[in-house]
């Protein structure tokens, strides 16, 4: 794995990142690694854009708004959503290799998650409907994960991606934990993009905090940083978490990941000064203000 420095940093303040018509664009040449690639694209009512894939697999998730994805003579309508807080998303696939169409009537800001991949599969809608919502962790630790790209659950060659909600005032990514290195059966080498968006309160911008603390694996990345709506941390290796959300001010992440593995899969290692925590989850019930919002049921007779 490429083991050099981000020429962005590790932790990529809103708006340092911009390039064109992306408000955030990191690719692995920016980020010193390999594989994970993320673009956030912002699209004025009635604007467009052309993507060309290249060497990379990717998904489009509205973050807020609605769009038309156009590839591999396939129109994906995505209804979105108004925002990240607000409900499940669908979303469309597009392979590598390809060229992709991305329109919103109305405009909107959408998320462009990406790796770089060996297989060329099809391009395909994923409805909201099909997204798995898991509450994951109790009490303090509690948090919401839609699971729209995760393995097991959505096809891509390397991408995983999922999205993270964490109630004002609780951790989550929490007891830190790690994916770099290959162990077979216990552990995957992924990298991983962390973005994020921050819910104001009485009209009041948050902010919430991550920590990346060196495992003794590639750079031994180290990082505490104060994170706002846009930013985003690079995770090549280390310990990752908490991911703290401000008392009053949810917190989401979009994570993008993707490794040298030949399996798709998301294999973890508990710090162990702080795994113990996991077993402190049964006596305990989960925030009570989780979900934040459910999947929606399918619509009667589709068969997508």
């Amino acid at each position: 794995m490429t083991t050099n420095e981000p020429s962005l940093g590790f932790h990529v303040q809103a708006g340092k990142a911009a390039d064109g018509p992306y408000a955030l664009d990191i690719d692995p040449g920016r980020a010193g690694w390999d594989y994970s690639s993320l673009r956030v694209l912002d699209l004025p009512p009635g604007g467009s854009h052309q993507l060309a894939t290249d060497d990379s697999e990717w998904i489009v998730l509205p973050l807020s708004g609605g769009c038309t994805v156009i590839t591999e003579g396939e129109t994906f309508e995505l209804h979105g959503r108004d925002s990240v807080f607000s409900g499940v998303t669908d979303f469309a696939y597009v392979p590598r290799d390809a060229h992709a169409t991305i329109a919103s009537g109305a405009g909107g800001r959408f998320a462009l998650t990406g790796a770089r991949c060996e297989r060329r599969l099809p391009a395909r809608y994923g409805p909201a409907s099909a997204v798995p919502v898991e509450l994951r962790g109790t009490g303090n630790c509690s948090r919401q994960v839609n699971n729209f790209g995760a393995a097991g659950v959505f096809e891509c060659d390397k991408l995983i991606a999922v999205e993270v909600l964490t109630p004002g005032g609780n951790w989550s990514s929490y007891p830190p934990h790690k994916h770099d290195e290959c162990r077979p059966g216990e552990e995957s080498e992924l990298e991983e993009i962390y973005y994020f968006e921050i819910a104001e309160a009485h009209g009041n911008e948050g902010v919430g905090y991550q920590r990346v603390s060196p495992s003794g694996h590639g750079r031994n990345t180290d990082v505490l940083a104060e994170v706002r709506s846009g930013d985003a941390v690079l995770i090549p290796d280390g310990w990752h978490g908490p991911s703290i959300a401000a008392p009053g001010h949810a917190m989401y992440y979009l994570n993008v990941m993707a490794g040298p593995g030949e399996e798709r899969a998301w294999l973890i290692c508990d710090h162990p000064d702080h795994g113990w925590i996991r077993s402190t989850w049964p006596d305990q019930p989960v925030d009570s203000r989780l979900p934040l919002y459910e999947a929606p049921e399918a619509p009667a007779g589709d068969a997508r």
